[in-house]
């Protein structure tokens, strides 16, 4: 089994985390993470931007091989959802301009795979991401989230993984 590189995303408008990690068969490791981070009072257009501006910089520098973005969950505040939908769709956009296939998980689904239950919160993520990639180090939130995202998708085994394909 070849080395798979797999950048996860934590979609946000003011904060946008992303992480990558190396899968090699059972082993990962931590590559790097960071957090897209516009200004809050630019206009949505520009922060949009911003953050497809940013994400297609990660990918281009780092050259993942699959990609996986946290899908919207259901939100009370409709404007809330509607403007975390089109930072999603600014990742994935980022995601297909470089040819890479996307995975979308369901936050529930991310949550059991790094915590062992679909009810976990932020901190219980974190404090996983740091025990199953000691040398990620202290993460905030939206990057241990990003991270999260990317073991979500090693633990489904990936597209190369299913597909038999090597690098």
């Amino acid at each position: 089994m070849a080395r798979v590189l797999i950048l996860g995303v934590d979609p946000g408008l003011n904060r946008c985390g992303w992480g990558l990690i190396a899968s090699d068969g059972a082993r990962l490791s931590h590559v790097l993470h960071g957090v897209i981070a516009p200004p809050p009072r630019q206009q949505l257009a520009s922060r949009l931007h911003d953050v497809f501006a940013g994400l297609c910089e990660v990918i281009e520098r780092h050259q993942p091989d699959e990609a996986a973005v946290e899908e919207t969950f259901v939100n009370a505040n409709a404007r809330a959802a509607l403007a975390l939908g089109q930072a999603r769709g600014v990742a994935l956009a980022a995601a297909a301009r470089a040819g890479l296939e996307v995975a979308e998980y369901a936050p529930a689904t991310i949550k059991k795979a790094v915590v062992g239950a679909g009810g976990a919160d932020k901190a219980q993520i974190a404090f996983m991401v740091r025990r199953l990639l000691p040398t990620a180090g202290d993460v905030n939130a939206d990057a241990a989230d990003a991270l999260g995202v990317a073991i979500c998708h090693a633990a489904h085994g990936g597209f190369r993984r299913r597909a038999g394909r090597e690098r």
